[in-house]
């Protein structure tokens, strides 16, 4: 199996490049040799005319080549400002280090991407949005003539997107010629000058911007018609499933929370980046349990103070960071999905690994995991697959109430309509799911109701039929107090 199959690709000086396609359609192995991190079979790699024989990472850094992935790359024990030294400092073990140029340093390179993060706080402490930016500004400092952007919005918020693309204008203008890879396409037809599109490891087409729209640019990724990215239809709510009454946590910075979702219902979980959302979930699943207030499930009152409570109870979490939280990247499918459901594999105390294959591959037929064998390790999934692996493991135990946040950030159309369309099925089962999502498409597409959180609180619940972006945003950045 090729991986790439005699792609083409060309970038010019001050041009935006997009390069989309599903996951899996060869993307990141194309990153990976042309930044060194992985050698082609066949083929020339030209850097400014001159093909380069033998890429390397050191030979990528020192002809200009930076990269930001989605996944940030930083050391979560030193600051942002020693975090960008090590990458952009050059010089012997024993030279001296001069500290308040380096916080200068790191201080210019986040003014420049319109972020005020303080360069000496820890990198454990940031946000995953903040160590997005952080790994931006790194890159730019590289001083950079190629930069590869591997999906650099996912974490972002509007605003933040704003102040990148502006970063990226400015690049542009200075002659850096930079790769874009995105699966949010609205972002391909605002800053890319060109398109490129993959699938199954071949180039499809190359298109300028303006030449093409979204319709016939998802055709040419996904080789047909794609019905609909938001298969959402009509489901009859049963009884709450779950419930919060004024449900406080102050080290999760909530306060006086109450929410309720039904059985077969979609609640839509709307707000800014650090309204609150993410805390409520991971309270919600033990992981920072509550410290006042009344959870109910079926109507009765549950004490969750572990995830092994919440897991009991038949509550599921997919969290925001799936290659941190959500997989293991290192074990198996089968592993990674049994983990939550260990007992329903296991004889006498010991896990049946025929039964936990026979039940992985279970999951991997009806999520349509591209994988060659439930025995591969997860790390060598696209992240599209590896969404679907972290979703199967709570789908294993048949959960009464599913927890998804941001369950389609970094996963290519395709996947997110099949996502989607699980969703919908989990639904119409009885299952009641909580989505938390920054995309507000998204949110209007999929949710029948939409609790909107500002300042780890309840701002507003919306029904679908009266919901809109305006009524959405305006409850996100509602003030304590506002009516």
């Amino acid at each position: 199996m090729h991986a790439l199959k005699g792609v083409s690709f060309e970038l010019q000086r001050g041009e935006v490049h997009a390069l989309v396609g599903e996951n899996g359609a060869g993307k990141s192995t194309l990153i990976r040799i042309i930044t060194g991190a992985e050698m082609a079979d066949s083929g020339t790699l030209s850097l400014a005319g001159m093909v380069v024989p033998h890429m390397d990472p050191a030979t990528s850094r020192a002809l200009g080549i930076a990269a930001v992935y989605q996944q940030p790359s930083l050391f979560p024990h030193l600051t942002v400002a020693e975090n960008m030294a090590l990458a952009l400092e050059r010089g012997g073990a024993w030279r001296r280090v001069d500290w308040p140029a380096r916080r200068r340093h790191a201080v210019r390179l986040l003014e420049r991407v319109g972020a005020t993060i303080d360069p000496e706080r820890l990198v454990e402490t940031l946000s995953m949005p903040e160590q997005q930016i952080v790994e931006i500004a790194k890159a730019i400092g590289a001083d950079a003539k190629l930069l590869v952007m591997d999906e650099p919005t996912a974490s972002l918020t509007d605003h933040e997107v704003a102040s990148l693309f502006n970063v990226i204008g400015r690049l542009r203008g200075e002659g850096v010629g930079i790769i874009y890879v995105s699966h949010r396409l609205e972002e391909v037809f605002a800053i890319a000058d060109r398109v490129t599109v993959l699938r199954d490891g071949e180039t499809i087409a190359t298109r300028r911007i303006g030449e093409i729209d979204r319709s016939a640019l998802i055709r040419l990724m996904v080789g047909r018609e794609l019905s609909t990215v938001f298969p959402k239809r009509t489901v009859v709510a049963g009884e709450v499933a779950l419930e919060v009454q004024r449900l406080s946590n102050r080290p999760a910075g909530l306060h006086d929370v109450s929410v309720s979702v039904r059985r077969g219902e979609i609640l839509g979980m709307a707000g800014l980046v650090g309204s609150g959302r993410t805390e409520l979930a991971e309270t919600l699943f033990g992981l920072t349990p509550a410290e006042s207030g009344v959870i109910l499930l079926g109507g009765a009152p549950v004490t969750i103070a572990s995830p092994a409570d919440a897991i009991r109870l038949g509550i599921g979490y997919l969290p925001e960071d799936r290659r941190r939280h959500g997989v293991v990247l290192e074990m198996s499918i089968a592993a990674n999905v049994s983990l939550a459901n260990l007992r329903g594999v296991s004889r006498y105390g010991l896990i049946d690994g025929a039964a936990e294959r026979v039940a992985a591959q279970r999951y991997v037929d009806e999520l349509r995991i591209k994988a060659r064998s439930v025995s591969g390790e997860v790390g060598a999934l696209s992240g599209g697959n590896q969404q679907k692996v972290a979703l199967a493991r709570w789908l294993s135990i048949e959960p009464r109430v599913l927890i998804l946040d941001e369950p389609t950030q970094g996963v290519d159309v395709q996947s997110k309509s099949e996502i989607h369309a699980l969703m919908q099925t989990l639904a119409e089962r009885g299952v009641a799911i909580i989505m938390i999502s920054s995309e507000l498409p998204e949110i209007l597409g999929m949710s029948d109701r939409i609790a909107v959180m500002q300042g780890g609180t309840i701002r507003g619940v919306l029904a679908r039929e009266v919901a809109t972006q305006d009524k959405i945003l305006g409850l996100a950045l509602q003030r304590a107090g506002q009516a």
